[in-house]
């Protein structure tokens, strides 16, 4: 097979994933959920999928990327999801684009985007000004920082470990 035919390939698959996940999203809209859907593939297969359920399991951190990842995280038995892409039917938010960086996915692609989402009722817009723009002291949440002379005796005692498992 030729490159050009592998990309061909890859992409075809990526759109059939992308119309799962926004069926996914639809689903949980029209079940009373929140109206996005994602999941993890790896290696050409999907091994896991999400939707938000933040109103229904009273989560704020329940939202499709982050129910994939960890369902994904599970079915892999790996906190650590490389080699896998992440599709959502929706930018995702500051929030599940860092769970994503921590998870290491090697790859995310969505469809609507942030502007579709803030026209859709869900707007995540301040948040992503708020990271990019603002000083914490500006921020709406009080964000301070206290000093403990031993504020680093958990990181010494990690790196005292020598059965630490590297993230």
């Amino acid at each position: 097979m030729t490159t050009h035919a592998k990309e061909e390939s890859l992409q075809d698959l990526e759109r059939a994933w992308m119309e799962q996940a926004i069926a996914l999203a639809t689903a949980s809209a029209a079940g009373g959920g929140g109206p996005f859907g994602a999941l993890i593939a790896k290696d050409g297969e999907v091994v896991a999928t999400g939707n938000n359920q933040v109103t229904a399991t009273l989560d704020p951190s329940a939202h499709a990327e982050v129910t994939a990842i960890r369902a994904a995280g599970k079915a892999l038995n790996t906190f650590s999801l490389e080699g896998c892409v992440l599709i959502t039917s929706c930018e995702p938010c500051p929030m599940c684009l860092s769970t994503a960086l921590w998870a290491r996915v090697d790859r995310l692609v969505y469809s609507a985007d942030r502007h579709d989402a803030a026209v859709g009722g869900f707007d995540d817009r301040k948040f992503y000004d708020l990271f990019d723009k603002k000083p914490h002291a500006s921020w709406p949440l009080e964000v301070e920082h206290l000093d403990l002379p031993h504020r680093t005796q958990p990181f010494d005692t990690w790196l005292a470990k020598a059965d630490r498992v590297a993230y």
